[in-house]
């Protein structure tokens, strides 16, 4: 049945296409694994497609133009109502705050380091999420792995900036926070209403830092064409199909999935920008896949 909705000018009501309805059967007719990965893949194409634009505008100015070509197309699908409880809007704050903090630091990491590492790095973040609290010792030996992974990317370049290491390393703490934040949304909104609107606060925290530093060099209209692919890659696609899958499998399931990550990441990054990692920094990228799948998988069953 078509949506009935009233004209603002007083004409009356009229029947509404409903593209959010559209978008959220579409994605719940994907499964949740290949939501998973096609979110992961989706993610790092536009990260690297990003990583292109830092010479034209800067890791600020791209981070700019991603989140707000984002918000504005998910408030375009979704057209959230602002009608919420007091709970519901701190989630939407923080969500929306931490996710902006999270691409701001890490495309300051990536103008500095590799994809493959950058994500490695930042993959910290959920790993510790998998591993708090916890006083077994397998999950002690997951840790120490994930670690060693670190030492051993720290030590496979001498030319490696660290502070492009310590920026990955705080998006991390970020992204961490967001798995948490976004479980907590998928639960308390409905379809992509959350999201769009965290989405938006988001942009109100980092397009200020991206006028500021790259001014009107944003408004260069091949740099906008640009900006709206990076956008729909690395945040519509992937956080839409993310907290769909949120929705539909618990955390310790959704953690193990996104373990993939730093190694599509390598890929990408090799692939796509012609960044080539040492064995070494292989070697180190597996490590800490291998820690996270498997602090995740073992972890206690969700309850």
């Amino acid at each position: 049945m078509a949506t009935m909705h009233v004209d603002r000018v007083g004409r009356g009501p009229f029947p509404r296409f409903n593209i959010g309805a559209l978008a959220g059967r579409t994605l719940g007719a994907i499964p949740p694994p290949a939501q998973v990965l096609v979110g992961i893949i989706s993610v790092q194409i536009g990260a690297a497609m990003a990583k292109q634009l830092f010479g034209a505008v800067g890791s600020a100015g791209t981070v700019a133009l991603r989140i707000f070509f984002a918000a504005a197309v998910l408030l375009l699908v979704w057209r959230p109502s602002l009608r919420m409880n007091r709970r519901m809007w701190a989630v939407v704050l923080g969500y929306g705050l931490v996710l902006g903090l999270m691409n701001l630091l890490f495309y300051l990491s990536l103008s500095r380091i590799p994809l493959g590492i950058a994500v490695t790095v930042e993959f910290l973040g959920p790993l510790a999420i998998a591993l708090a609290g916890s006083r077994r010792w397998l999950d002690a030996l997951w840790a120490l792995l994930a670690g060693g992974g670190v030492v051993l990317l720290a030590d496979g370049s001498g030319d490696l900036d660290m502070l492009g290491l310590l920026f990955a390393l705080l998006a991390g703490v970020c992204w961490g926070s967001y798995i948490l934040l976004g479980s907590a949304l998928g639960k308390q909104s409905t379809e992509g209403d959350g999201l769009a609107l965290g989405m938006a606060v988001a942009a109100l925290v980092v397009v200020p830092v991206g006028v500021v530093d790259s001014g009107t060099a944003l408004l260069t209209p091949w740099i906008l064409v640009v900006g709206l692919g990076v956008a729909l890659l690395s945040s519509v696609v992937p956080y839409s199909l993310e907290l769909e899958a949120l929705r539909r499998i618990p955390p310790r399931v959704f953690g193990v999935l996104m373990s993939m990550e730093p190694a599509v990441a390598a890929l990408v990054g090799l692939i796509v920008l012609g960044e080539s990692l040492q064995a070494l920094q292989w070697v180190a990228v597996l490590c800490v896949v291998a820690a996270s799948a498997g602090a995740t998988y073992s972890a206690r069953p969700d309850v």
